[in-house]
């Protein structure tokens, strides 16, 4: 059955912000409500459509009377955050995503007209180490880099999501297990990590990266969104790059630093308020992730468009990166060094 009344949380962040301008625009929806605790940019208020906002906080009981007095019939929870692209209060981004989930599910519950949930996870639940897989699937193991970071919350978030599946079976869930978004316009920790002019990396690693073009994760909420995809998927693209490769194509210069350094320079790069680097990001440049997107495109029925180095590439263009360095003669310089080497 077709949705008619749409609820979105998250609408100041750039993923739910553009849903909600999308399903704004979609005629056969009847009423497209964007909560959050601050409004979506001008340029997105000025083509929301039909949608509005509303300034509320999930984390209030107040988000069940939104949803019981609108007659919300379809809910995406799009506010959840796995990786703050800046400083931020860890106790602010966690209450949103434990305690607000805590609400905004227990509203579902209550609500005998809500009948889907979608809700944006983060792949960050697999954790990264060197026992991870090289592949994860939706049946791996959940197991967060620390126990205190930004990925448990997520962990957390999935198992209120899988109660209230238990407790109300007749509500369509569709849960994603995001990869790292990166786009010309979002505002991520790696969209920052690479546009310093000096990279940090662990020394002695190289990192495989799976990223995800932000046109295509919103097209996954989108479509979960109108259609009934019940079930957990892995979003992300096709490919993978290597931490080393993705710097020389951004024209940045590496810096590798000993794994013992990196959480005083992750301090170091918060004070200066440039990026969070938080243990779960440094896990991730340790180790990488990569995820298994066969039931993404088989039972979801969505290929992504855009590869992982395409949307690399996107970002570099639509950022306007400048390089430092020319990347492609640093990497012959590297092949000829090596290959002399073996000589």
């Amino acid at each position: 059955m077709p949705p008619n009344i749409v609820l979105v949380t998250g609408v100041a962040g750039e993923l739910g912000s553009r849903l909600l301008a999308r399903l704004g625009n979609n005629p056969d929806l009847e009423r497209v409500i964007g909560v959050d605790t601050s409004p979506p940019r001008p340029e997105i208020l000025r083509r929301l459509g039909h949608a509005e906002f509303v300034r509320a906080d999930i984390r209030n009981p107040l988000i069940a009377k939104i949803i019981s007095s609108a007659k919300v019939d379809t809910v995406v929870h799009a506010s959840t955050s796995a990786h703050p692209p800046g400083p931020s209060r860890r106790l602010t981004v966690k209450e949103v995503n434990v305690i607000g989930t805590m609400r905004l599910l227990a509203a579902c519950q209550r609500s005998p007209l809500v009948r889907k949930l979608v809700v944006k996870s983060s792949a960050a639940v697999y954790g990264a180490s060197a026992r991870s897989p090289a592949v994860f699937t939706e049946d791996s193991e959940l197991i967060p880099t620390s126990a205190t970071g930004y990925a448990k919350d997520a962990v957390e978030m999935e198992g209120y999501v899988r109660g209230l599946v238990r407790r109300r079976p007749d509500i369509t869930v569709t849960l994603g297990r995001f990869a790292n978004i990166i786009g010309p316009e979002v505002d991520t920790v790696l969209a920052r990590y690479f546009a310093m002019p000096f990279v940090p990396t662990v020394l002695g690693f190289d990192a495989r990266l799976q990223l995800l073009h932000s046109s295509d994760a919103l097209a996954v909420l989108e479509c979960a969104t109108l259609e009934d995809r019940p079930g957990v998927f892995n979003v992300a693209a096709d490919g993978v790059l290597t931490l080393s490769q993705a710097i020389r194509r951004s024209g940045r210069i590496e810096l590798p630093v000993p794994r013992s350094v990196m959480p005083s320079l992750g301090k170091v790069l918060r004070s200066a308020r440039l990026v969070d680097f938080s243990a779960d990001q440094v896990r991730l440049l340790n180790f990488g992730r990569v995820v298994d997107t066969t039931r993404l495109k088989k039972e979801f029925g969505y290929t992504p468009r855009w590869t992982t180095r395409e949307a690399f590439d996107d970002y570099i263009v639509g950022r306007g990166l400048r390089p430092i360095v020319d990347g492609e003669r640093v990497a012959d310089l590297v092949a000829s060094v090596s290959g002399r080497r073996a000589e």
